[in-house]
């Protein structure tokens, strides 16, 4: 990593856990210092988490080198599709991506790009090679914290809809990026029956 990034990344965590740690104290203002946090992090994008349906169950059937190879796949396959539609990835977890957004739009395209792929991935695949991507979105205001996280209740939500509401081939999406969308030809919305904890709404993304 170039050293003008280190220390940039560096600088900003550093300012947030002083920042917090002044919070803790007490006696402390903690809604300017909330501000204060809000000023210097608060940032608009769209996130997105991806999660591989069974894929814990997997690796207890088949092996870490079967969790190796799915994870080298869905990477080899899902990276350049997120870099051609301008999304960066914060970083990866198992067999999950966090990927951030300025335009939902693109986000959203995105996402029913990276499903293509799988599907064409999976036509000439065994059913214990296929990559079954489960896809979560959502919208707002959150901390950015470099390029390393990001944290508000709309990633929270996202997180929540791609890692465990979803299933194979389902792409999810908040309130908050339904209504950012705004009218989208050919595509439907279908309200869930519940929404997660920090989203009003969610919805399932199909074709119409």
């Amino acid at each position: 990593m170039p050293t003008v990034a280190r220390v940039a990344a560096g600088a900003s965590e550093d300012r947030l856990e002083k920042l917090i740690a002044a919070r803790l104290e007490a006696g402390s203002d903690q809604e300017a210092i909330d501000r204060r946090i809000w000023d210097l992090f608060g940032e608009t994008w769209t996130v997105m988490f991806t999660d591989l349906a069974g894929f814990s169950r997997d690796v207890v059937e088949f092996g870490i080198i079967h969790f190796l190879q799915t994870i080298h796949e869905s990477l080899r396959l899902l990276v350049p599709v997120v870099e051609a539609h301008d999304g960066i990835l914060l970083k990866t977890e198992g067999d999950s991506l966090l990927v951030i957004f300025r335009n939902p739009d693109r986000a959203l395209d995105c996402a029913r790009e990276m499903q293509r792929a799988c599907a064409d991935y999976n036509r000439s695949r065994p059913a214990t090679e296929k990559i079954l991507l489960c896809v979560g979105l959502g919208y707002g205001r959150m901390l950015r914290i470099s390029d390393h996280d990001v944290f508000g209740a709309e990633v929270n939500a996202a997180s929540k809809l791609g890692e465990e509401l979803a299933e194979a081939g389902d792409i999810l999406v908040t309130g908050s990026l339904r209504k950012a969308l705004g009218k989208r030809r050919g595509l439907s919305f279908q309200r869930l029956k519940k929404a997660p904890s920090g989203a009003k709404a969610a919805f399932r993304v199909s074709a119409s």
